[in-house]
């Protein structure tokens, strides 16, 4: 157990999401194109610890199942969940 409460936890997913996002954008500026594909830099977010790839502007029936996608149109995270791609909620 963390310890945090439910709305503390929401807070904190929150500025996960945020952070991951935000690296995203900056690699992607870095770069200069899309899509991108990076070994996972967050395995120390408990639910990002198992995800291998982060997949920037990467097609979602082209992209690992087992990373996340980032969409940067609209700025979304999404993982495979259920044999579908899922949005990431904050």
């Amino acid at each position: 157990m963390s310890g945090l409460s439910a709305d503390d936890a929401m807070v904190k997913k929150e500025d996960e999401i945020n952070q991951v996002i935000q690296w995203c954008e900056l690699r992607k500026a870095e770069a200069g194109r899309t899509p991108i594909l990076e070994v996972n830099p967050f395995r120390d977010i408990d639910w990002l610890r198992n995800k291998t790839l982060i997949q920037i502007d990467r097609p979602l029936n082209l992209a690992d199942t087992q990373g996340i996608v980032y969409e940067s149109t609209t700025k979304s995270l999404y993982e495979w969940v259920n044999g579908m791609w899922r949005r990431i909620e904050k």
